[in-house]
């Protein structure tokens, strides 16, 4: 496993939309490795693709102790709002409040290309909609209720 850098705010790859995984190889599952050894050395709960500069739908979230990888992932249903602060690996120190969904459902193929469907609740729910926003070009800060805040430090978009 490597430690692959981590893209910041203000890279256009941010903002792209990432493509599906076709190929479920050697090349894939040492990706996926790289992003859990990189998320692991910069202490976070989850990590896309993008975020490491591979435009692929590739979600890896490691949230009470329980890590999953999620390729090609869909959120197929959500309900409630929670609003609690989050913080982006690529975005550096800032932390601000964004309201998600309480509850999601998504559906995904694991490393192997095999589907299943996994629910989660409150903070797996968040870690996981934050990520796929990422495969989508979307940051936390574009959703956040204090992004006053942010820009005023002096934070891009």
């Amino acid at each position: 496993m490597a430690t692959r850098k981590v893209v910041l705010v203000g890279d256009e790859i941010l903002r792209k939309i990432s493509k599906p995984v076709k190929d479920f190889d050697e090349g894939l599952w040492q990706l996926l490795d790289d992003m859990k050894s990189t998320m692991a050395a910069n202490d976070g709960m989850g990590l896309a693709a993008p975020q490491v500069g591979v435009l692929r739908r590739i979600v890896i979230v490691e949230v009470n102790n329980m890590f999953i990888e999620l390729i090609n992932p869909e959120i197929i249903e959500q309900e409630g709002k929670d609003v609690e602060q989050e913080g982006c690996l690529s975005v550096g120190t800032f932390r601000g409040r964004v309201e998600r969904p309480y509850k999601i459902t998504v559906s995904a193929v694991d490393r192997f290309g095999y589907p299943f469907t996994l629910t989660g609740e409150k903070w797996l729910a968040r870690c996981i909609c934050h990520e796929v926003d990422h495969l989508n070009g979307i940051l936390f800060i574009d959703k956040c209720l204090d992004k006053s805040k942010y820009l005023k430090q002096g934070g891009k978009i």
